[in-house]
C-alpha cells in the first residue's frame, strides 16, 4: 500500500530540515546568521556532512564565534585527519589568537595535504616570519609566488624574510617586484632604500626616502635615513635631516649623529 504525505507535512519536514545548498547560498549572501542555522538543521540528519561542517564553521568565523568554529573544525579532523582546509581552518584561528606556534603546525599540515593552495602557503609564509624561521618563510613565499607571480603582498613579506636572512640583493629584488604591482607601497618602497643604503646604491636609496617623505612628512627614520644617504653622498644638509630626526627620537639618528658634530 503506498502512502501519500500531504503536502503540509512534506512543508514541516523541508522547514525543519535544511540542505547544504540553502546555507551555501546564505554563505555566499555573507547572511552567516541564517547559513549556521541552515548547516545546524542539515547536521541533523547528516552528523559527518564534511561540506556542511566545514561551511559552518567558516560562517562561526565570520561571527567571530571562534569557539565554535575550532570545535567544528576539530569535528572535520576526527573524520578525516587529512583535511587540508579544516587543518588550514584551525591555523588562521590560531592566528587570531596571537598562538603562531600552534598556527604553524596546522598550516604545515595543511600545506603537505593542499600544496598548491595560494593562501595557505602565503598564511604560513607569515606565520614562519612572525616565528623567526626565516629561511623557511623565504621557501614558502617562493612556492606562493609561483602559483600568484603578480601579487605584491608576497614579494613584500619574502623580502622581509630575505632582509631578515641576510639576502640583501635578494630583498631588494622582492622589494622592487612588489613595487612593481603596487607602486604606493610605502612600507615597501622604505625598506628597499633601507637595503639599497646597505648595499651602496646611495643615489636610488636616496630616491626612496624622499618619496616617502613626501607621502609621510612624519615619518622620523625616514628622515634619518635620508641623512645619513645625502652624508654618503658628501651633502652636508644630511645633518640637518639627523639633528632633526633626533629631536624627535629616532634611534637610528642617534646612533649617527656623531658624523656631525
Amino acid at each position: 500500500m503506498r502512502i501519500v504525505l500531504p503536502f503540509f507535512f512534506l512543508f514541516f519536514l523541508s522547514s525543519c530540515f535544511g540542505s547544504f545548498s540553502e546555507g551555501e547560498k546564505y554563505f555566499r549572501q555573507s547572511d552567516y546568521e541564517k547559513a549556521v542555522s541552515e548547516f545546524s538543521k542539515a547536521l541533523f540528519l547528516n552528523v559527518t556532512d564534511i561540506k556542511s561542517l566545514h561551511l559552518r564553521a567558516r560562517s562561526y568565523e565570520e561571527l567571530e564565534d571562534l569557539e565554535s568554529a575550532m570545535e567544528d573544525y576539530k569535528t572535520i579532523l576526527r573524520l578525516e585527519p587529512e583535511y587540508a582546509q579544516a587543518h588550514a581552518g584551525i591555523g588562521k584561528l590560531y592566528w587570531k589568537m596571537e598562538d603562531y606556534r600552534k598556527a604553524e603546525n596546522h598550516l604545515l599540515m595543511a600545506a603537505k595535504h593542499s600544496p598548491e593552495d595560494f593562501e595557505i602557503l602565503f598564511l604560513l609564509g607569515r606565520t614562519l616570519l612572525i616565528n623567526k624561521r626565516y629561511e623557511s618563510a623565504d621557501e614558502f613565499f617562493q612556492l606562493a609566488k609561483d602559483l600568484r607571480p603578480e601579487e605584491s603582498k608576497v614579494y613584500f613579506y619574502q623580502g622581509m624574510a630575505r632582509t631578515q636572512i641576510g639576502d640583501i640583493l635578494g630583498a631588494a629584488g622582492s622589494f622592487n617586484m612588489c613595487l612593481r604591482y603596487d607602486p604606493d607601497n610605502l612600507v615597501a618602497k622604505y625598506n628597499r632604500g633601507l637595503v639599497l643604503l646597505r648595499i651602496g646604491h646611495i643615489s636610488w636609496a636616496l630616491e626612496d626616502f624622499e618619496d616617502v617623505l613626501k607621502a609621510r612628512p612624519d615619518h622620523v627614520e625616514a628622515l634619518a635615513h635620508r641623512g645619513m644617504a645625502k652624508l654618503m653622498k658628501q651633502d652636508p644638509s644630511g645633518c640637518i635631516d639627523l639633528q632633526q630626526a633626533e629631536a624627535k627620537g629616532s634611534k637610528y639618528a642617534k646612533l649617527h649623529i656623531d658624523a656631525c658634530r
